[in-house]
């Protein structure tokens, strides 16, 4: 019984260990980057996943930007500040691979 239980033990530890190597390079790709990003400084405002409602109403979610932007033309705004008249949205100022990550993980989720 012992071997069997002892078996069960390392398969478990192999899957947590694959799960969270799988987990690891998602955040060292840039769209996985880019999505931790927008997650970190974006998501309590703003839907930034490919779907679901922004927490704040009028916040577009960001599946939509590419209907009234070019999001290549975001690239820009993210390096030398983010800032809207909006007055609950901070200004963001990113560095330019963040920037690349962000641009690259925005154009992977567009809904057409």
């Amino acid at each position: 019984m012992r071997g069997a239980s002892g078996c069960g033990l390392l398969i478990a530890l192999a899957l947590v260990s694959a799960a969270l190597s799988v987990a690891a390079e998602e955040s060292t790709t840039p769209l996985g980057r880019g999505e931790a990003l927008l997650a970190s400084n974006c998501a309590h405002c703003h839907a930034v996943g490919r779907s679901g409602d922004s927490p704040h109403a009028t916040a577009p979610a960001f599946r939509t930007l590419s209907r009234k932007y070019k999001i290549e033309s975001l690239s820009e705004a993210l390096a030398e500040g983010l800032s809207t008249g909006h007055p609950d949205m901070p200004e963001f100022v990113f560095a330019p691979e963040e920037v690349g990550a962000i641009i690259a993980y925005l154009q992977s989720i567009q809904q057409q």
